[in-house]
């Protein structure tokens, strides 16, 4: 039993050190990496109580890595320029719509200026558009893919919107050009598939268009937001950090701290909901909302836009 459930974990942990997602189950598993302490030391006391020594040696070398890799992965520097700019930024993935009464109840609570919709299917987009967007509404600008189920998405802004092409994938992924105070700020929403069984190649196919999003304009500031399904354990998710940008719960000193599942033990779930920004921002704080009816926790996220420097 010991030696069965310390050769899967070093196959996860392996994967995780070799840089790569893996098959199924693995990169199911990596989604929940800090949480694969509890059957380690499930199989360290197994062990123990066998006096298989060379069991408690594994089972140390496999508790040091998974302790080195739950230090939150990427760049936290701030920037050199001097501030221009403040916006809030919110993320919500609403579950097919069944969690929207709760999202206009957030946003009229936390007045954010950008909000990024993930699964706002065609009542839930009707639902924003009468509550915000309205004359005189407080987001008169907007971006969506109108789509049923978990294929509708909305980006919402105070600010004024150029539409740009977005990521072409299974579910919505608007993107937008937001002008910030004078200032181009270029918006993407994220939602890639999940990495189910059978859907893995998908799933990195989708994180690689992101990835190549991010890539192509490295010096438009730039904000990423959503529900990525996809956490730092994650290669795929890691090669996006890569390209120069930062989370923005770390950068506000609130790193994996989960946002899904919602409903049954959120304290034991993974951050796979993200506001991801390039360097230009700097983020003063994060703060993780519970949207009844979801599945997800809303991310709200205060980013400071600096100038070039």
């Amino acid at each position: 039993m010991s030696g069965a459930l310390l050769t899967g974990l070093s196959v996860v942990v392996g994967c995780r050190a070799a840089d790569t997602d893996g098959i199924t189950p693995v990169p199911q598993l990596l989604a929940f990496l800090p949480w694969l302490l509890a059957p380690l030391a499930l199989a360290m006391l197994l062990a123990l109580f066998a006096r298989w020594r060379t069991g408690l040696v594994w089972g140390v070398v496999v508790l040091g890595a998974v302790t080195w890799f739950t230090e939150p992965y990427g760049r936290t520097s701030e920037p050199v320029g001097s501030p221009v700019a403040e916006l809030r930024v919110l993320t919500s993935n609403v579950q097919f719509g069944r969690g929207t009464p709760a999202l206009v109840a957030a946003v009229r609570r936390e007045r954010p200026a950008l909000v990024f919709v993930e699964e706002c299917e065609h009542v839930c987009s009707r639902t924003l558009r009468d509550a915000f967007q309205r004359t005189g509404g407080p987001f008169p600008y907007r971006q969506s893919v109108e789509g049923a189920g978990s294929d509708g998405s909305v980006i919402m802004s105070r600010f004024p919107l150029t539409r740009a092409d977005g990521i072409r994938s299974t579910m919505g992924m608007p993107g937008a050009v937001a002008d910030v105070d004078g200032h181009r700020v270029r918006l993407q929403l994220a939602h890639p598939m999940p990495p189910l069984p059978g859907q893995v190649g998908l799933w990195h196919q989708e994180l690689g268009e992101l990835r190549a999003y991010a890539a192509a304009d490295p010096t438009t500031p730039t904000v990423i937001a959503g529900d990525f399904n996809a956490s730092q354990d994650h290669a795929a998710f890691r090669h996006l950090l890569d390209t120069g940008l930062r989370d923005g719960s770390r950068l506000a000193g609130a790193p994996r701290t989960p946002s899904w599942p919602a409903r049954t033990i959120p304290a034991l779930g993974t951050q796979i909901d993200h506001v991801l920004v390039s360097r230009d921002f700097s983020a003063t704080d994060a703060v993780f909302l519970t949207v009844t009816g979801s599945d997800h926790r809303a991310l709200l996220v205060d980013l400071t836009l600096h100038q070039a420097g």
